[in-house]
């Protein structure tokens, strides 16, 4: 299979191409050229791995990875991925049971054991560029940590993390360097990017990126979106909604592949915070991005979502985009209101951006049959979680072991040149 960017000004290229290279030539995100359709319905894989490797191979065909993809879901999906009932037909899918806590485990270490793989065969080496607004960049960096021929960049905002998520992005060394920018996540992105446009760097460094602009983020997310949807229809028999709570839409857009593959997924809906950008998109017609905002849900505080682009290379018109796409905006009032509600009711404790998708769902789908996506584990996020909860939360093995570590970074303005000084 081959690959294409949304803005259609640069090469087609193989999937391992499209890994390393990361932000297309032309400043579009790789898509594949088609997303094979498959029939779920007698569908019983071995485990997680299998179904992950299973759902990835069509987009591996022809690509010298292919051999590895076994190996690589072996090794990059180590931990589980279950579904916690609440009751009545609710769904709760835990994506926070790898190494930091965070979804972002799946997409970076399916991505760093896949670059590692590629480089070796090569023989070239690369500098991976990753903001972050939270959790990317401590899963990045424990991904790729140690990884053969790859040195890691990693931009975070002053201010606008938690000090646990701080602790995550800066405790590494080695080949993995941290920057706390000061600006916000959309200028860290904006840093990256400038990056990768500038002419003279580029001549200097390989460069590439683990933000989910890079594909191989987002192909292995698609694989828990099946998993979870054929698991809640053996349990409930009927096609789940699904809820996602949304930031820079990778994690969304990666739900509407599998959906569009063939996923026993009835719709799916985005939960965003304060930053409303596609949700006044859908009610005006007019795309417009714009400075974000902090919030509680600080992975999701994104005012230019890249991955709209992706969004809208599968859903081109607006009448399209609108029949297939809605989003709700959350208030940091109602995900505390949210968080301590969950508990009371169901003695279940969730990280702030989980409950935007539980108020959502609460909401405006409060009958429905269906699955929230919980993406961070709520130790991360004590501050907030704990005086609403009114007891502390129990730190997993994972991440008490990194909050030990010492931190090392460096402090610096907006500017993409400051990286490679």
């Amino acid at each position: 299979m081959k690959f294409f960017s949304t803005r259609k000004k640069a090469p087609h290229v193989n999937l391992g191409e499209s890994l390393l290279t990361g932000l297309a030539p032309d400043g579009g995100l790789y898509v594949p050229e088609t997303i094979p359709a498959r029939d779920f319905r007698e569908y019983f894989p071995s485990s997680f791995p299998a179904l992950a490797a299973d759902v990835l191979s069509p987009f591996f065909e022809k690509d010298p990875l292919a051999s590895s993809l076994d190996d690589i879901c072996a090794s990059a999906f180590n931990f589980p991925v279950p579904l916690h009932s609440l009751g009545d037909d609710r769904e709760v899918l835990e994506l926070f049971h790898g190494p930091t806590a965070a979804f972002k485990d799946f997409g970076a270490r399916f991505l760093a054991r896949s670059m590692e793989k590629e480089l070796v065969r090569s023989g070239r080496t690369l500098t991976i560029l990753v903001a972050t607004s939270g959790d990317t960049g401590g899963a990045v960096a424990a991904a790729f940590h140690g990884c053969r021929g790859i040195n890691v960049k990693v931009l975070f905002p002053k201010g606008r993390v938690s000090a646990r998520q701080k602790r995550q992005l800066t405790c590494w060394g080695d080949n993995i360097s941290a920057y706390e920018v000061e600006g916000s996540f959309d200028d860290c992105q904006k840093m990256v990017k400038d990056a990768f446009m500038d002419k003279d760097v580029s001549r200097r460094e390989r460069l590439s990126s683990a933000n989910s602009i890079n594909l191989g983020r987002l192909l292995p997310q698609m694989t828990y979106y099946v998993h979870s949807a054929l698991e809640f229809k053996k349990k409930h028999g009927a096609n789940p909604l699904v809820i996602v709570p949304s930031g820079n839409v990778g994690n969304s857009c990666a739900g509407y592949w599998a959906k569009t593959s063939g996923a026993p997924i009835a719709r799916i809906a985005l939960a965003v915070n304060a930053n409303s950008t596609i949700v006044d998109f859908l009610s005006s017609g007019r795309y417009e991005p714009r400075p974000s905002v902090a919030t509680l849900a600080n992975a999701m505080d994104v005012g230019a979502p890249s991955n709209m682009e992706r969004l809208q290379e599968l859903f081109p018109s607006f009448k399209e985009f609108s029949a297939n796409v809605t989003a709700w905006s959350v208030s940091d009032e109602h995900i505390r209101e949210t968080i301590g509600k969950t508990w009371e009711n169901d003695r279940y404790v969730m990280c702030p951006h989980t409950a935007t998708a539980e108020y959502v769902r609460l909401t405006h789908f409060p009958r429905e049959k269906s699955i929230i996506v919980s993406t961070a584990h709520p130790a991360k996020f004590e501050t907030i979680v704990e005086p609403l909860v009114g007891h502390s939360v129990a730190v997993p093995d994972s991440l008490a072991v990194l909050l030990e570590k010492k931190e090392t970074y460096q402090s610096i303005p907006a500017d993409h040149h400051l990286l490679f000084a």
